[in-house]
């Protein structure tokens, strides 16, 4: 499908995706009023005193960085927080207090945070400091300082230490340069791989000095301390009313157009021309829009406005039809369609008064033997008429004819219902019915059954000139269609299109922007509103069977 064809899904069922949406939308934001609000506060705590000493070295910093990690593990262990609760009297267990409390470090620094999540946010400030305070008091900040000797050696230990590393580090510096300046693979290889050497031997001295410098100066890297207590913080973290909302409206929107692509390509009826010419072949040779009207005579618009845009679909029709063979015109022809309901009986009522309305010599036939509607359409009798005409053949064929109120417009209706319609069709008094129709005037239309129903269309479908098929738009099923088009050829009957019956607004081409009033001036429609549009359905009256 083009993108022109999505857009015009999307703005036809626009209704659908806006109520979607706003479905979803006030579903979040009820759930979001309703559910308990969560405030986080958070203490920050830094890890010895390096703001106390300006000529702390790399190794000190990378030994505070360590410590700071394990920090933010045991702020979250049993022994501190149980601590915390103990010292606030709480009643809660450590376990649930933990699924509360979360720390990071503060990147590139030897600063931690403790955070604390709580429906009360008096109560989140006072666990964050308890656990900042249980930690401290639990840290081996206060460690006893260390014999002289063992001091001297250390620290001549860690002068060691920094002088090999720095030694190494002077060294991978010259082998990279070197390795840059090689060109065979092996030289490259073994630079690599003695610079990969002196990396791991760094590494472990490292580690080494770090050890060395904590059991040193333990008291001074293990030191704990509050830099920035907490605050109570008003604002609730969770809900985030807004962004449910949207994303809630974002999911429905998602959905909605998800299910209107589903639905319309599980939808397999008719609904433009396009689709009549791919499902049958078949040319449209008319598009009727959705005639209103209780009753069946209501629905005669072409005889009641013939001056509306209907009624000028319908003269379209008359043209087309004529014009599909020029140069023998049809004097009979047949309408069917696939099932019942479709609105074929209404479509050539219509059709045989515009072309009466056109000078030429019309009858009509209601050869629906089942459920015959023609005699309504034009409230007459049906005490006789086709069943009638066929089973008397010596009687006078235009004592079964009515003249309708339409001038150059009779009727043959139905007469009484046989019971075996289709062997009344195919017999040879028919085929010689027929041609007196034809004899007596410029165009003979006859109403046939639905041609899936029964076979009366496919026997009476051979013996005229052609044959129309209705399709009712939204309705009509494609494969009905397919099957409908495939029996008539089946049987040799000539197809002259189809007509698409029941189209919306937006199928009626010029005609929806123009009608004709009954004084014959062209007048410009009435725009209807959004909510007309898309909500017509609701005050449609229910279509009577046809």
């Amino acid at each position: 499908m083009e993108l022109r064809h999505y857009l015009s899904l999307i703005w036809k069922w626009l209704w659908l995706i806006a109520l979607s949406m706003a479905v979803a939308g006030g579903a979040s934001y009820l759930a979001s009023k309703a559910t308990t609000p969560l405030y986080r506060t958070s203490t920050t705590l830094m890890v010895g005193r390096v703001t106390e000493n300006p000529d702390l070295s790399s190794m000190d910093l990378t030994t505070g960085q360590q410590l700071t990690y394990t920090y933010t593990q045991l702020a979250r262990r049993q022994p501190v927080l149980q601590g915390a609760i103990d010292s606030l009297g709480l009643n809660m267990s450590w376990q649930a207090l933990a699924g509360q409390v979360s720390t990071s470090i503060v990147q590139q620094t030897m600063l931690m945070e403790i955070s604390v999540v709580d429906t009360d946010p008096y109560r989140a400030k006072v666990l964050a400091d308890a656990i900042a305070q249980q930690l401290i008091l639990l840290s081996p900040g206060a460690a006893s300082d260390n014999d002289p000797e063992e001091v001297a050696f250390i620290e001549s230990q860690l002068d060691d230490l920094q002088i090999k590393i720095e030694e190494a580090e002077g060294e991978i510096t010259r082998l990279s340069q070197e390795k840059d300046a090689a060109s065979s693979a092996r030289q490259i290889q073994d630079l690599q791989n003695q610079i990969s050497i002196l990396e791991s031997k760094i590494s472990g001295w490292q580690y080494t000095y770090t050890q060395y410098r904590i059991s040193l100066q333990g008291g001074d890297v293990n030191a704990l301390s509050v830099v920035e207590e907490a605050s109570v913080n008003p604002w609730p973290i969770s809900p985030n009313v807004r962004m449910n909302v949207l994303v809630a409206a974002a999911i429905g929107l998602v959905l909605a157009i998800g299910g209107v692509v589903l639905i319309e390509y599980l939808d397999d009826t008719v609904k433009t021309a396009a689709d009549i010419n791919r499902t049958s072949g078949l040319v449209t040779i008319g598009s009727i829009a959705r005639i209103e009207g209780s009753d069946y005579a209501e629905k005669l618009v072409a005889a009641h406005k013939p001056l509306s845009a209907t009624a000028e679909a319908f003269r379209v029709l008359r043209t087309n039809l004529q014009f599909s063979a020029v140069d023998h015109p049809p004097k009979s022809v047949m309408m069917t369609s696939p099932g019942p309901s479709e609105g074929k009986s209404v479509v050539l009522a219509n059709l045989a008064v515009v072309v009466a309305q056109s000078g030429l010599k019309v009858i009509l036939v209601d050869t629906d033997l089942r459920r015959p509607v023609q005699h309504k359409t034009f409230g007459l009798p049906n005490r006789h008429g086709f069943s009638d005409a066929i089973l008397s053949p010596k009687s006078d064929l235009w004592q079964h004819l009515q003249k309708t109120q339409i001038d150059n417009l009779w009727l043959l209706s139905s007469g009484s219902l046989p019971p075996n319609p289709a062997e009344l069709l195919a017999s040879e008094r028919m085929k010689e019915l027929i041609t007196v129709l034809e004899e007596q005037a410029d165009l003979v239309l006859f109403d046939s059954p639905p041609g899936l129903v029964v076979t009366d269309a496919m026997v009476l479908g051979t013996r005229v000139s052609g044959v129309v098929i209705v399709a009712d738009s939204g309705r009509t099923r494609t494969n009905d269609l397919r099957m409908v088009v495939d029996e008539l050829k089946r049987v040799r009957v000539n197809l002259f299109g189809v007509v698409l019956n029941r189209v919306t607004s937006s199928g009626r081409g010029y005609y929806n922007h123009y009608y004709y009033d009954d004084s014959g001036e062209k007048v410009r429609r009435k725009k209807q509103s959004w909510w007309q549009r898309r909500f017509s359905w609701l005050y449609r009256p229910i279509d009577k069977p046809r």
